[in-house]
């Protein structure tokens, strides 16, 4: 099976393009390939497929097989393969996702690949019945109170095509996401568990976050949770609509524009290329 590995501020993932290398049980291959010791590594499996409504399309997997319905670090990795590659014409590059058609313009670097990518995320959701979450389907969940092992959490919900909970905090260093990121994952709340984003305010126009990830435990970045989390900040009248959030892999510059829509600026970088042999076939 040939592959591609490739990340958005360490937010790393197995790319198969389905149009070299078929794939048949592609949740059981995420968790094999996302192994770090005995797989390739990464945050999971993103499959690059033809698409009747857009220049591709992606599926994206968990490291623990589970299906996600987009990844904002994922997307700009796909939008950097079909431009590098010279699949596209042109910067722009209509990707379909479970989440809809997502539109990226590619920044090219000096090497003429895509080194930058702006990603239209979409429009959030805000009710519980969208998110999915429980409640009043037609409610909002912004500064809800969320209780949990004892412990009261300040919490604002948004999909982002799939599930998010913000909650911010005071130190997100110190803060013990890998006590607290797995209980509020599985949380009776969320029907379908939620991604989790920890995160501390800066200013008014810089956060740090750190996301813990359904399916994968913490990852250095998350797109459609740094997408959340300007969401949330704004809405309850903790920063601008245009911030900059600090991940642990690196930087992305996030946009709430006044239309309603989430807009994403971020790198894209292709780390090897390789064939992996499958377990099944090793000798």
């Amino acid at each position: 099976m040939q592959f591609v590995k490739m990340h958005g501020l360490g937010n790393d993932y197995v790319y198969v393009d389905t149009s070299i290398s078929a794939v048949e049980h592609p949740e059981l291959l995420a968790r094999e390939v996302s192994d770090r010791h005995f797989g390739i590594g990464s945050d999971g499996l993103i499959l690059i497929l033809p698409s009747e409504v857009a220049d591709s399309r992606m599926r994206m997997f968990n490291a623990d097989g589970s299906e996600a319905q987009m990844c904002g670090n994922g997307i700009r990795c796909v939008a950097k393969y079909l431009y590098d590659r010279k699949r596209v014409t042109g910067t722009t590059v209509n990707i379909e996702t479970a989440a809809g058609v997502r539109s990226i313009e590619v920044v090219p670097g000096g090497d003429g690949k895509a080194g930058q990518a702006v990603v239209h995320m979409g429009v959030p959701h805000l009710l519980r019945g969208e998110i999915p979450m429980c409640g009043e389907p037609q409610e909002q969940a912004l500064n809800a109170a969320l209780q949990v092992e004892g412990e009261t959490f300040e919490v604002s919900c948004v999909s982002m095509g799939n599930p998010h909970c913000v909650v911010f905090v005071e130190d997100v260093e110190t803060f013990e996401v890998q006590k607290w990121g797995p209980l509020l994952e599985t949380h009776a709340w969320f029907p379908e568990r939620t991604n989790v984003e920890f995160v501390e305010i800066i200013s008014s126009a810089e956060v740090k976050q750190r996301t813990w990830e359904r399916g994968a435990g913490e990852t250095l970045a998350c797109g459609t949770g740094a997408s959340a989390v300007v969401v949330a900040a704004y809405l309850t009248g903790r920063c601008e609509r245009n911030i900059v959030t600090h991940l642990r892999g690196g930087d992305l510059f996030m946009e709430y524009v006044p239309q309603g829509y989430v807009r994403m600026t971020g790198p894209a970088v292709e780390v090897f290329q390789g064939e992996y042999i499958p377990q099944e076939e090793r000798r």
